[in-house]
C-alpha cells in the first residue's frame, strides 16, 4: 500500500509544473540591457560597458560599437523555456591597456562562450573561458 502511494506523489511532483517551466519563449522577447564586466587579468585594466540585446522567440542578439571594427562586441545565443541560455560573444579588441599581455593589436578579433540563466525580468551570465567576465541582462 505504501508503495502505491509512494508513486502516487511521485506522479504528482511531476505533473506540477515549476516556476521555471511554466514560463513561455515569449516572456523573453524584448530589449534587455546588457552589462558586460570583466575583472582585471594579469596587467589588464578591468573594464564594464552596456548596450542594447533583443530577444525574440528564445533568440538573443546584441551588439557593441560597430560590429567588426575595434572596440565592437556581438552576442548571439539561445534561451531556453527553463531559462537557461547558451550565447557566444565575438568581437575585437581596443585599447591595449584593457588586453591581457598588452602585446595583441588594436582590432585582433576573439571569442568566448557564455553560460547564462534567465527569468523573466533579469539574466546572469559567466564567461567560460578566458579572463574572469560576468554579463547581467535587465528587461
Amino acid at each position: 500500500m505504501f508503495g502505491i502511494q509512494l508513486r502516487l506523489v511521485a506522479l504528482f511532483l511531476t505533473a506540477v509544473p515549476t516556476a521555471a517551466s511554466a514560463l513561455d519563449l515569449k516572456d523573453f522577447d524584448g530589449d534587455w540591457t546588457t552589462t558586460v564586466s570583466c575583472a582585471a587579468a594579469r596587467d589588464a585594466l578591468g573594464y564594464s560597458f552596456q548596450f542594447v540585446s533583443v530577444v525574440k522567440d528564445g533568440v538573443l542578439h546584441g551588439v557593441r560599437g560597430k560590429e567588426g571594427e575595434p572596440s565592437s562586441l556581438r552576442i548571439d545565443g539561445t534561451i531556453n523555456a527553463d531559462g537557461e541560455g547558451q550565447l557566444y560573444v565575438k568581437g575585437r579588441t581596443g585599447s591595449k591597456e584593457y588586453v591581457p599581455g598588452r602585446d595583441t593589436p588594436r582590432g585582433t578579433e576573439y571569442g568566448y562562450d557564455v553560460t547564462a540563466h534567465f527569468d523573466a525580468h533579469a539574466g546572469t551570465g559567466t564567461r567560460v573561458e578566458g579572463r574572469p567576465c560576468s554579463l547581467k541582462f535587465v528587461h
